[in-house]
């Protein structure tokens, strides 16, 4: 399959793969773009089902994680690069890091590894809701619980509703049964694991889940910014992709987890 990307930055420059959350599209990245495409090659996928890509349909993690491989072999020198993911990016992105070589370093965030209680009756919901995703209401309860910045709203509604019932459904069934994949154990794989401090708990306790499933995982949580704290703290975000990326310290508000499993 064939992604629509948005390229920026020198390619010349170490590349990072940035992959967006369900319902969303690349536009999210955008305060990172803004800042890191002058340091980094930086490589910005409308995931499966999803934005300019909506019409390719979800098949799976395993198949999008394909995609990206496609992606990252066709549009740097070398065939690597450093991961970035959010929410479903996150899957996507510990899903190469389990099983694939080319990956420099993941920033996972946003992802849960842990099981979800009565995950039948939360795909049950997802059906029921399915008929209402372009609702104008659901949309901005939607944004105001991702705390999406007001000036952001037109651009999430435009992604959310380029995003199709059948897309959700399936990404929700697949997200709520995700585990930390078999092969993390012997990953070379430099993974850095972060959650909101007001993200769901079961985020937040996947942080050292992850950190102790790589040989070479970490953990961090940032309080006060929910899940998609790439909007609310977008300095903050982009500094530590840099710190991950081209070296030095992590911004400060970072606080250590340790690596304990579940």
């Amino acid at each position: 399959m064939t992604l629509f990307v948005a390229e920026a930055g020198d390619r010349g420059a170490p590349a990072v793969v940035l992959l967006h959350g369900a319902g969303t599209s690349g536009w999210m990245w955008a305060r990172q773009a803004a800042v890191l495409a002058g340091e980094l090659h930086l490589l910005i996928p409308d995931l499966p089902g999803h934005g300019r890509s909506n019409g390719i349909p979800w098949t799976s993690i395993a198949d999008t994680a394909t995609a990206v491989t496609d992606l990252v072999a066709e549009r740097t020198a070398d065939g690597r690069a450093h991961v970035v993911g959010l929410s479903l990016g996150g899957y996507v992105g510990l899903h190469l890091a389990a099983g694939t070589s080319w990956p420099t370093g993941l920033i996972v965030s946003g992802s849960s590894v842990l099981p979800f209680p009565n995950r039948r009756l939360i795909r049950l919901i997802t059906a029921a809701m399915t008929p209402f995703l372009r609702s104008s209401a659901l949309l901005r309860a939607n944004a105001k619980v991702l705390r999406v910045p007001a000036e952001d709203f037109a651009d999430y509604r435009a992604a959310a509703l380029a995003t199709n019932g059948r897309t959700v459904r399936r990404v929700t069934a697949e997200a709520t049964s995700f585990r930390l994949p078999a092969g993390a154990g012997t990953s070379d794989c430099p993974v850095l694991a972060v959650a909101g401090g007001d993200e769901h708990e079961l985020v937040r306790r996947s942080v050292p889940v992850i950190a102790a499933g790589f040989p070479h995982g970490e953990g961090r949580l940032i309080t006060g910014v929910g899940h998609a704290w790439n909007g609310e703290r977008p300095d903050v975000f982009s500094a530590m992709i840099k710190a991950r990326v081209l070296g030095g310290e992590l911004p400060e508000s970072l606080q250590p987890v340790d690596p304990e499993p579940a």
